[in-house]
């Protein structure tokens, strides 16, 4: 009797704004179709709606269909593109390897690649490499068009409306802004945090967001933003006077600031990890916070009141500064620098020395391209690609100097970075450099009786 393909569908899209998840529909009913013409049985579908692949977030569908693969549970995968797969070369590769030791064949609704062979495999690799950067061109555009709501005074977007605002999020809500006004006169006066929490709560006054009650956490955000002065932040600075109307003067926002500040100085620690705010629990995709038990510095998911940690997970954190720092240090000395520059060169700003970065980034992935359609040779690929590379760490070098964005500055030779100058420098230095090049990594649970650091238990989310 002949066996039956169980088939695995996955769908996805970035960005579901109504809701009504009919992007990912219309994916699954291609993919039910073309199961269907195979006379495929539909094992299982996997579904993240409005959830991106290139980001690094935790992909909980996706990563449910890995684990029924690595079970052996699945037979094939069907996805309408490769795209709506993964976006990210990194985690292509994973993914290929999984496939290929279960011998799971993955299809496209769009016919476009398939992991089969080595052709397929090598027009994926191509695809998945155009595709991250795209999104990679994408992030960047988006990130200026934010910028420059806020030099203009704009409000951002979100799901929930600011506390103390409408919906419009320009409008005053009078309830709210006289909570406001009270918890900041409160403030001043000298009570603290916690007890204007309580006393939150105990009015049961309501919150905007999706918390059920008030914590340090939410409130924190509130008192200390300048939306509330009429104000616009922007990545926790104030950038000029928003078009909002200011529930406190900007006059008190500053004292506010100032209160806070000594309050809070003489309890700060000194920082001591490299990684503090960049790392994210597997488990639930909470941001991992630095502790240190018995003496022993550890990133940690906690569980604490107002808190959406898991609790469950804990890593050492000098393991995982010397597994992240190399790779960091490599991501320097690589092309996948340039687009990062790029972005945070001022636009309009340095001409020409961003069109030689933009122009040997497009060489290189031109190179790509030849390589698969057969116009070129490996080895021919491999030469050309060689002086491409060394063409671009030089424009790269030209614009990070004068662009003034010096991530190469005082320790790179030559704009190569190397380990034991990297090593050298000051720790306040190193954290700025990793916060300019990486945007996060996910830290997965350890395995039952791993005793080393598995290094497939760290995805790394670069900027782009």
């Amino acid at each position: 009797m002949k066996k039956m393909t169980a088939a695995a569908i996955y769908a996805r899209i970035s960005s579901d704004q109504t809701g009504e998840g009919l992007g990912v529909q219309r994916q699954l009913e291609d993919c039910r179709r073309l199961a269907k013409d195979r006379d495929w049985v539909i094992a299982g579908e996997y579904v993240d709606n409005d959830v991106s692949a290139y980001s690094g977030k935790p992909r909980l569908a996706y990563e449910r269909m890995v684990g029924d693969i690595v079970e052996r549970r699945i037979d094939a995968v069907l996805v309408y593109h490769l795209d709506r797969l993964t976006r990210r070369p990194v985690e292509l590769e994973h993914f290929i390897d999984v496939c290929t030791v279960a011998g799971v064949d993955v299809t496209t609704v769009t016919g476009d690649v398939g992991l089969g062979n080595d052709n397929g495999l090598l027009i994926a690799r191509i695809t998945s490499a155009m595709a991250a950067a795209e999104s990679g061109r994408k992030s960047a555009r988006i990130r200026r068009k934010m910028l420059q709501n806020a030099q203009m005074g704009k409000p951002n977007g979100g799901a929930n409306r600011p506390f103390g605002y409408e919906s419009d999020r320009i409008t005053i809500r009078d309830a709210e802004a006289a909570i406001i006004r009270e918890v900041v006169s409160r403030y001043l006066d000298g009570e603290s945090l916690n007890s204007l929490t309580r006393w939150m709560n105990e009015k049961a006054v309501p919150t905007s967001g999706v918390a059920d009650s008030w914590s340090v956490r939410t409130l924190r955000p509130i008192l200390i933003s300048g939306r509330i002065a009429g104000l616009r932040d922007h990545h926790g600075k104030t950038v000029g006077p928003a078009v909002w109307p200011g529930i406190i003067t900007p006059e008190q926002h500053e004292t506010v600031l100032d209160t806070f500040a000594s309050r809070h100085i003489e309890r700060r620690p000194p920082h001591l990890y490299l990684l503090s705010g960049l790392l994210r629990c597997g488990r639930c995709g909470n941001t991992l916070v630095t502790t240190s038990p018995r003496g022993v510095r550890r990133y940690t998911c906690t569980r604490t009141p107002g808190s959406s940690g898991c609790g469950q997970l804990s890593i050492n954190a000098s393991m995982l500064e010397e597994f992240i720092a190399p790779a960091i240090v490599l991501r320097l000395e690589s092309p996948e620098i340039g687009p990062v520059l790029v972005a945070r060169a001022e636009p309009g700003q340095h001409p020409e020395q961003l069109g030689e970065v933009v122009r040997a980034q497009q060489a290189m992935l031109q190179l790509a391209a030849m390589l698969g359609a057969g116009e070129l040779t490996r080895a021919e690929f491999l030469e050309a690609r060689k002086a491409a590379a060394a063409r671009h760490a030089r424009a790269v070098k030209r614009l990070d100097r004068v662009a003034g964005i010096r991530l190469f500055d005082g320790w790179a030779s030559e704009g190569a970075a190397h380990m034991s100058a990297w090593q050298q420098l000051p720790l306040a230095r190193r954290r700025e450099i990793a916060r300019t090049v990486l945007t996060s990594a996910v830290v997965q649970p350890r395995p039952r009786g791993a005793r080393v650091l598995d290094p497939t238990r760290v995805e790394l989310v670069w900027a782009t």
